[in-house]
């Protein structure tokens, strides 16, 4: 990992956080200082500072590091890797490796996405000593802030262990050590990010600390405990943090109306990322929305929009119809401001209600509670304006669950890929429609040139 490990310092560090308050960590703040006059050596020295160094992590993921809304985000990256999105750029475009599958070593998108992950958990590391380091910081405070960089961190793995299997587990910015770490076995990651969510979870307070849902509380990272104990399938585990949400109806509500699910102020959003500034929306929205065809860069597979039921009330909110007479395109219209409006009216969500719904239905039909896992599934097909599922059956319910995820989550942070992976999916989808797939497919390669750097991340993934 030379890139994130070998040749960041300290210095660099404080040069990374100072420049972030002119990227745009600032509006996840609500501090008077006046972020051009910092000074270097005194960061972490008071509490504002340390928050903003926190929140700039929560930036950098919005804006550069596998959650951000542009096309070197997981939603675009994984969509078209997938089948949720089709590719309509030039073949020499980079992005067209993802979707006809034809990635090797040294893809510079993969790479990118290893090094951006590996800086921001550098980064947090790096916070994380600061933070033990400091007398200046009241208790309270650095619990927070401890808590909300642990969130980051376990979010950041738990997307790296998906995209490339066995990976390196930093927790440290000691130069000589990180440069030669070994590849941990998926298992032990995700033991470590479990451990490094309960322990959030204990630090974070059960309220948001502002009126905005876009820092971490007990009940998102209770949502990312849901996920993770699904992705490990330890269903009693999921079910229980998903429920810790669903009862929380003071804070937590499904939007009776879906237009008004991506909302700022909509009541299902547990983590939202807010715009850079003020009157700005989604990046979503500037990939996704298009007027005439073709589409300049990616659509909608049509087989989605056509797989959903014709009453379903999400085909009319959530997807975009744009014709040119002879030929049809569809896009993801969840998002549906690309101009500046003044008052910013949607922010990107990360986190929603309707995830830990889904997630407690399938861990309930794993479970056993059939009867209890419709319920749940039927919760989220109501309010799309569809009927009760007929399935009876363990596998009907939970086929039944897998395609309500996909009408639900879909262009969303690459839902559709984990998922199709997970459930063992993948080759049968995508072996008929992508002509460079291969079943090794399921991973990512590990970055030619860390290979190089680090001799034990050997050996490289199958396939590449």
């Amino acid at each position: 990992m030379k890139t994130t490990f070998t040749h960041i310092n300290k210095n660099l560090f404080y040069l990374f956080i100072c420049s972030l308050f002119f990227m745009g960590c600032e509006d996840f703040l609500e501090v008077n200082d006046p972020f051009g006059q910092i000074n270097t050596p005194e960061v972490f020295e008071d509490e504002a500072t340390a928050t903003a160094a926190v929140t700039s992590l929560y930036a950098k993921l919005r804006d550069e590091v596998l959650l951000t809304g542009t096309t070197q985000g997981l939603t675009a990256l994984m969509g078209i890797y997938s089948d949720e999105l089709d590719f309509y750029g030039l073949g020499a475009e980079p992005m067209d490796s993802f979707y006809q599958h034809y990635i090797f070593s040294d893809d510079p998108i993969v790479e990118g996405i290893w090094n951006g992950s590996y800086s921001l958990i550098y980064m947090g590391n790096a916070i994380l000593e600061s933070l033990d380091k400091s007398d200046k910081i009241g208790p309270d405070i650095k619990k927070q802030l401890r808590g909300e960089t642990l969130f980051i961190r376990a979010l950041t793995y738990s997307y790296l262990v998906n995209l490339f299997g066995d990976i390196p587990y930093a927790t440290t910015t000691d130069f000589g050590l990180n440069s030669m770490l070994s590849r941990m076995p998926a298992s032990e990651v995700y033991e470590n990010i479990i451990m490094d969510l309960q322990e959030a979870k204990g630090l974070l307070g059960a309220n948001y600390i502002s009126s905005e849902r876009t820092r971490a509380n007990q009940m998102v990272v209770a949502s990312l405990l849901a996920r993770v104990y699904i992705f490990t399938e330890q269903w009693d585990l999921a079910a229980l943090e998903a429920t810790t949400i669903i009862n929380n109806t003071s804070v937590f509500n499904l939007e009776v109306d879906v237009a008004n699910e991506f909302l700022k102020e909509s009541t299902s959003a547990i983590l939202q990322f807010k715009p850079k500034s003020e009157g700005e929306n989604t990046q979503e929205a500037s990939l996704f929305l298009f007027e005439s065809g073709p589409p300049p860069l990616v659509a909608l597979n049509p087989q989605l929009y056509e797989g959903m039921e014709p009453n379903d009330g999400r085909k009319e909110h959530w997807i975009g119809v744009v014709t040119d007479g002879s030929e049809t395109w569809y896009f993801p219209n969840k998002y549906k401001i690309e101009a500046n409006t003044g008052t910013s009216i949607e922010y990107s969500v990360v986190l929603r209600l309707s995830e830990q719904f889904l997630i407690r239905a399938e861990a309930r039909a794993k479970l056993g509670n059939l009867s209890g896992a419709l319920d749940d599934l039927n919760v989220i097909r109501n309010r799309a304006g569809l009927m009760d599922s007929e399935a009876t059956t363990e596998s009907g319910i939970l086929d039944a669950i897998s395609t309500e995820r996909y009408h639900e989550l879909f262009s969303e942070f690459g839902h559709r890929w984990f998922d199709i992976k997970r459930l063992g999916l993948a080759n049968d989808i995508l072996a008929p429609i992508k002509p460079g797939w291969k079943p090794t497919d399921l991973l990512l390669p590990i970055p030619e040139n860390e290979l190089l750097m680090n001799p034990k991340l050997e050996p490289q993934n199958p396939g590449y």
